[in-house]
């Protein structure tokens, strides 16, 4: 591989906008790749996925580079010559990869790699929880799974077509996709492709949404007809599947404390023709009081550390505290307590999450069943779902009813 200026010029602004300025790194990609209208769809995956790797080796890059935050230029572009010598590839005579030490570079990582904070680049605080919640063994096999690169998979929007036509329908767009057993609504790529700027995706036939969550909307057992609440909804990728199970019959109530989701859900509902969702901005205890005792199923896909979606938020790792997890139990707990309430006797509740850690977890539905206002609920199954096992996204769902 040949390296261009002009894209690794791109790389280093990115990450200089992703660690010295807090920027998201999927926005800043977002940017990064409006750049110049010229590049083509390999240009656009060097940028990208350039950045993102050296995101998530940030800790075992800066380390072998021997560089500490906040980095400069000079220090960004030690890292970035760290990657490519990693990769195998060889470095320009330009004046940022001069004195490179290629054979310590090799001889640094062959160390680190011994020592897993390194190794899987997380910072200690991380490591440790994760160890002592799923134990060394399984915390070992998880972070370096949550590590690797996610592959794309869309969920087929049964309101407007089958699994087998949308795979025939891009297949003809050269975009090669497989069934995959157990998630009977998912097509996964067999290469990374923009299936966003597709017909298919622009009349609404698919959503990009990972194989573990698309797990989630099955387990609430939906009915058409029935009274559907979402409380946590965000954009709504969870709501638009409920909503094709459902065949758009029936009511879904999305809700969410942050309105400007909601506007996005509302847009995508009409690509997906969704007609049976109502969204509810949450901005007073009023709106979750209306709704006691009043739905069939209620989902609370909760706010958590998102330890379990590492491998496509892989700056989330840098930016998480623990002051953050401490937090959010108490407001995981919070919400199981109020939200719970507009199950009707007889209905059922699902609590998700995207976390690995058992604290966020089935810790928190034991929790709650021993509380005033789990006594009347019964704890059905849940699915504790790994990402070393599944090869998806790390999750967690809890099935309860209400007792009738």
């Amino acid at each position: 591989m040949r390296l261009h200026r002009n894209l690794c010029f791109s790389v280093i602004d990115g990450l200089t906008l992703i660690f010295n300025e807090g920027q998201y790194a999927d926005k800043v990609i977002q940017q990064l790749l409006k750049r110049d209208k010229r590049w083509g769809s390999r240009d656009r995956a060097f940028v990208a996925e350039t950045t993102y790797d050296i995101v998530r080796w940030k800790r075992l890059y800066a380390e072998i580079a021997e560089v500490k935050e906040p980095f400069d230029r000079d220090n960004l572009w030690r890292m970035f010559a760290v990657w490519a010598t990693l990769k195998g590839i060889k470095l320009p005579d330009w004046k940022y990869f001069e004195n490179t030490p290629t054979r310590k570079i090799k001889g640094r990582f062959d160390e680190l790699s011994k020592i897993r904070k390194f190794k899987e680049s997380i910072p200690d605080w991380i490591d440790a929880i994760g160890e002592k919640e799923l134990g060394a063994d399984v915390w070992s096999k998880e972070i370096e799974a949550l590590n690797e690169q996610a592959d794309v998979i869309l969920r087929v929007n049964t309101l407007k077509t089958t699994k087998e036509k949308l795979q025939a329908e891009l297949f003809d767009l050269d975009i090669e996709t497989e069934f995959l057993a157990d998630y009977p609504y998912a097509l996964k790529l067999k290469e990374r492709a923009n299936v966003f700027s597709t017909e298919a995706f622009k009349n609404g036939l698919f959503e990009v949404q990972d194989a573990s969550s698309q797990l989630v909307a099955d387990l609430l057992d939906v009915k058409p007809g029935m009274r559907v609440v979402d409380t946590c909804a965000g954009a709504g990728g969870k709501t638009l599947h409920i909503a094709s199970l459902m065949e758009n019959k029936g009511q879904i109530i999305a809700m969410d404390i942050y309105a400007n989701k909601l506007h996005e859900l509302k847009r995508r509902a009409k690509r997906n023709s969704a007609h049976n969702i109502e969204t509810r901005a949450i901005d007073s205890t009023k709106v979750i009081k209306k709704l006691y005792d009043k739905a069939d199923r209620v989902l609370i896909d909760a706010p958590c550390s998102g330890l379990g979606v590492l491998r496509r938020n892989p700056d989330a790792k840098w930016k998480l505290e623990e002051s953050f997890l401490d937090r959010i139990r108490q407001t995981q707990q919070d919400i199981l307590q109020q939200y719970s309430r507009m199950v009707k006797p007889g209905g059922k509740l699902v609590y998700a999450t995207c976390s690995v850690l058992p604290s966020e977890n089935q810790q928190q539905v034991e929790k709650f069943l021993t509380s005033e206002s789990g006594k009347d609920f019964i704890f059905v199954k849940d699915d504790k779902v790994l990402s070393h096992k599944s090869g998806y996204d790390g999750f967690y769902m809890a099935l309860l009813e209400k007792k009738a």
